[in-house]
């Protein structure tokens, strides 16, 4: 019985893909690429070269070695409102390699965002998405997986394509072996981003068995459940830099975030209310109550996230820890959160003290003492001199007590205290006489 269920749904999956492919093809004729793959990167200035206005980039200072973007590989988890919009933006730069991670199906209530079309409902996302950036850049490698990466049976095939992937070099050759540069988080519940930062988190000597898949990838066994994996915090050495994105249920604010295990807070350093609280987020959904999505705002969370990638990857700039957006007060908000010494992932407790191990091994630049000039003053033709008019015991005296405060903070100025012997007040006596007869008075003078 169980054999059956298995079959006929191998051969809905089938179906569906065969259907998608139709759909395809008579939406966009014989579905041919609009052009061809090219080899080598140009900054030649012709209206044929795709990437003449990227290598400009280059020419201008800005970036030192553009063609590199080809040998960068980079996943993205949740190719919804922000992810699809990612995915293109880096197709559009040229990057190396895409992986796109999700379970969902387009439908027609995602018109209302950017990139899917209306002739794509019923596909899944990273097939339609595949489709259409491949015909954007034919230069890029895709690979996509049509799965759920928090389930049990997907989450150990999700962690290895992370963990090894494979990127075009610069001979245009594949190359193989390596991590995935980075992880974009474009994932619209919490459940997922923690799935995300447990993996990252994870550090070599994990306990487990080892297992070797048909690809020939050394796996290891997983576990019987969920909470398991949660338990075992995954088990591979994949410390690695990720980036998480968000944005609003009422659609007018996002953020991005630049995590790097052990040096920044990772996402259970600081949970949101939802996560600190077990609750199951899928208990606070209402039926016929949805959330809010403006495209403007998706379009520009994707916008900084991509433009963060690009500084990261290519060396440019300053990458954001943190930045966020609001678009009722166009107010971009920026910081840096440390991570939590107490925080209740342990392996992220471990990664803060390899950091700081590294951090104490790289070699320290003493700051010189600085020297204080002395004041010179200029000659000039009068033979006038600055000089202060009261002497430091005066200012002493004249000063008040100074409080006791913390190491590096000090006081601009102290309040003196009332003395005793302060001048009194000088009062006048009052003469009698009118305003009138003291302004005659003035007159004779």
């Amino acid at each position: 019985m169980a054999e059956s269920v298995e079959r006929l749904r191998q051969r809905v999956e089938e179906l569906e893909q065969e259907l998608a492919r139709e759909r395809i093809r008579r939406s966009e004729g014989d579905g041919h690429c609009g052009r061809t793959r090219i080899q080598q990167m140009s900054d030649e200035v012709v209206d044929s070269n795709p990437y003449s206005r990227l290598m400009a980039l280059k020419r201008m200072g800005i970036v030192s070695d553009y063609e590199r973007i080809r040998t960068y590989a980079v996943a993205i988890v949740g190719v919804g409102g922000v992810g699809s919009v990612t995915a293109e933006m880096l197709t559009r730069c040229g990057i190396g390699k895409l992986l796109l991670f999700d379970y969902d199906k387009v439908e027609l209530a995602n018109m209302n965002r950017l990139f899917f079309q209306p002739y794509q409902a019923g596909l899944s996302k990273v097939h339609a998405a595949e489709h259409t950036l491949r015909n954007i850049n034919p230069d890029v490698l895709f690979e996509v997986h049509n799965y759920n990466i928090t389930t049990v049976e997907h989450f150990e095939h999700f962690m290895n394509r992370i963990r090894i992937s494979y990127v075009r070099g610069r001979n245009g050759g594949l190359e193989e072996g390596q991590p995935v540069d980075l992880v974009l988080s474009c994932v619209d519940n919490f459940e997922a981003r923690m799935a995300i930062n447990t993996i990252f988190l994870c550090s070599p000597g994990c306990p487990g068995t080892h297992s070797v898949d048909q690809a020939g990838l050394e796996l290891r066994n997983p576990p019987a459940s969920a909470s398991q994996v949660l338990g075992l915090k995954a088990c591979n050495e994949l410390g690695q830099t990720w980036m998480e994105s968000g944005v609003s249920e009422n659609a007018v604010s996002g953020h991005i975030q630049l995590l790097v295990p052990g040096e920044s807070a990772c996402f259970a350093c600081a949970p949101p209310l939802v996560v600190a609280s077990n609750i199951d987020e899928k208990t606070l959904k209402r039926e016929g109550v949805c959330a809010a999505s403006l495209p403007t705002t998706m379009g520009v969370v994707a916008g900084i996230l991509v433009q963060n990638v690009l500084k990261f990857l290519l060396k440019f700039g300053t990458v954001s820890f943190y930045l966020g957006y609001n678009a009722m007060q166009d107010f971009f908000p920026t910081m840096f959160m440390k991570p939590n010494p107490q925080c209740d992932d342990k392996n992220c407790r471990k990664q803060q003290e390899e950091y700081k191990k590294r951090a104490a091994a790289l070699p320290t630049q003493e700051a010189a003492p600085r020297e204080e000039a002395e004041v010179v003053h200029e000659d000039n033709e009068w033979g006038i001199e600055l000089v202060s008019e009261v002497s430091e015991e005066e200012l002493k005296n004249s000063s008040g007590p100074v409080p006791t405060l913390p190491e590096g903070i000090t006081v601009a100025y102290t309040v003196p205290k009332k003395t005793e012997d302060s001048v009194s007040e000088v009062t006048v006596e009052d003469s009698g006489e009118s305003l009138e007869d003291l302004m005659a008075k003035m007159k004779n003078m």
